[in-house]
């Protein structure tokens, strides 16, 4: 019978991988942690207007990408493709509104159903920050310092390059929406098809087309950044000020867009060229509309998302799992007191593992393999006796231990503080 073999875009998350992605989200935590974001999560699914009203039910990712289906009720529901709107959803629900601002961090599963490639999974992970109810530019640059003191703490921030723009206020989108449109039509017949179909429905998606056909024609393009109002510009000078005064560095990108017109002011992108065309890591901006877009009342808000699994394919080094100590056991009559003893010793926080194996010297073999620093050997004489044998296992040293004392040896050899671990 043939194996069954994974979903299409979907993969096995193996330990060494999961270990490698859990270092992302643990370190990502932390650090949004001490900018005062605290962890929450939304369920995996909700209903479909959450994702439909914000992105329109015309937008590539709610008419192509999203897993959507009527539950057994009728009710249209859609396993989540991003983070930021269930996360404006549950503070709308929650009745937070009346107690901004909010800062929350996240992480887990969403779903698209994109064609897969390297970093990008039909189910795949995220971590975001959503920094809400302030408009203060203050807000924008701590969303980007927090973001870039994340990729400074994964040892990735060298292989990524920030880049910035600005949407400007709805004021200057309208009036370069206008401006931008009469430049497409030109080139209507040239643009590609997903390009021809955005053209009057949301023209700034085509500034970001990867067409050979459009890039071009977008080159040329007039840039957004020339119409600008005197307060969206006043917004963009004041965040760049404060990323500068932070030595943090940046770069101006007037193609880096954002095609719904709940986006507003800064937007931005961290890339890297190592992970091939798939570029950018981590990605966010400002959302003004979206609050209002859902039900709630219009509220400033900015925040960012990033992908784990590309977040991990970036980090060249990560700890291998290693064991703290082995139970090497002799005889069946020794199995009880192993079983025990590993029990006392995984509750100080030890790494224990007793090898299964038929011959001592392929237990201790497996006890090496696994990146024990000490084993002990029992049998029915050492229970009997009162005394554990001990053996070194980067120098080889073996030596007699009280079987009363290898509870306090071991405490003292791992350097284990019982009260931390408490």
């Amino acid at each position: 019978m043939k194996p069954i073999q994974p979903v299409r875009g979907t993969a096995d998350l193996m330990p060494k991988q999961k270990s490698q992605m859990n270092f992302v989200i643990k370190k990502a935590n932390m650090i949004s942690n001490r900018y005062g974001f605290q962890e929450m999560e939304t369920p995996i699914f909700e209903f479909t207007e959450v994702f439909s009203r914000p992105l329109g039910e015309s937008s590539d990712v709610v008419a192509k990408e999203t897993y959507s289906f009527l539950d057994r009720g009728g009710a249209g529901i859609t396993l989540r493709p991003e983070g930021t709107a269930s996360v404006m959803r549950a503070l709308i629900s929650n009745g937070l509104t009346q107690s901004l601002p909010q800062k929350f961090f996240y992480s887990g599963p969403m779903f698209r159903y994109e064609r897969p490639q390297k970093g990008r999974m039909r189910q795949f992970n995220q971590i975001g920050c959503e920094f809400i109810g302030s408009l203060n530019p203050l807000a924008d640059a701590e969303i980007i310092g927090c973001a870039y003191d994340i990729l400074s703490e994964l040892g990735i921030l060298e292989k990524c390059t920030l880049y910035i723009n600005s949407l400007g206020d709805a004021e200057s989108r309208d009036n370069y929406r206008s401006s931008l449109i009469s430049y497409l039509l030109e080139y209507k017949d040239s643009l590609s098809s997903d390009s021809q179909r955005r053209l009057l429905v949301n023209p700034l998606r085509i500034l970001d087309s990867k067409a050979k056909e459009d890039l071009e024609i977008v080159q040329n393009a007039p840039k957004l950044f020339g119409f600008l109002t005197q307060k969206a510009k006043k917004h963009f000078d004041r965040v760049i000020e404060m990323l500068e005064k932070a030595e943090i560095n940046w770069q101006l990108d007037e193609k880096l867009v954002r095609g719904l017109d709940y986006y507003s002011h800064t937007t931005f992108e961290f890339v890297t060229d190592a992970l091939g065309s798939q570029g950018t890591v981590l990605g966010g901006g400002r959302y003004n509309g979206l609050s209002s877009i859902l039900g709630g009342p219009k509220i400033g808000a900015v925040g960012f998302a990033a992908g784990v699994e590309r977040l991990a394919l970036l980090i060249e080094k990560t700890e291998d799992f290693k064991y703290d100590v082995a139970l090497i056991i002799v005889d069946d009559i020794a199995e009880t007191y192993a079983f025990t003893l590993a029990r006392k010793l995984r509750s100080i926080g030890l790494r224990v593992d007793i090898p299964m194996a038929n011959q001592i010297g392929k237990k201790l073999k497996r006890a090496s393999s696994i990146g024990c620093s000490i084993s002990f050997i029992v049998g029915e004489t050492e229970i009997n006796s009162g005394l554990i044998q001990l053996k070194i296992m980067a120098s080889g040293e073996q030596k007699q231990i009280k079987k009363s004392e290898v509870l306090s040896f071991s405490k003292q050899y791992f350097n284990v503080n019982t009260k931390e671990i408490q």
